[in-house]
């Protein structure tokens, strides 16, 4: 690798989604880039707020231009109500990274 690799890394969430971007070489030490949470409130239908998070992930694709995109898997905890939320924003981060040929 003769530049570094920039990647996004997005922690899915219908309320709260996280993203950041980190840009580094092989044995070399990573560098933040930028941070960032996208908020949705619980008053909006979710797919209105699916579409907000769509927005606020290609807007910072476009911002950042990654070569690459990494997204936290959704996993199962005590409180199930939050799984299927975390899951749709988990999924338009997916197709986000798909529909510019990113790998995930």
């Amino acid at each position: 690798m003769t530049r570094p690799m920039r990647v996004l890394g997005i922690d899915p969430g219908l309320t709260r989604c996280g993203m950041g971007v980190v840009e580094g070489m092989v044995r070399r030490p990573l560098t933040l880039i930028d941070v960032n949470v996208l908020r949705t409130t619980s008053t909006l239908p979710v797919a209105e707020r699916l579409v907000s998070i769509e927005r606020g992930i290609d807007a910072w694709l476009d911002e950042h231009q990654p070569d690459a995109v990494a997204v936290e898997r959704v996993f199962a905890r005590s409180d199930s109500s939050t799984i299927m939320g975390t899951a749709q924003a988990s999924g338009i981060a997916l197709v986000c990274a798909a529909r510019r040929g990113l790998p995930v």
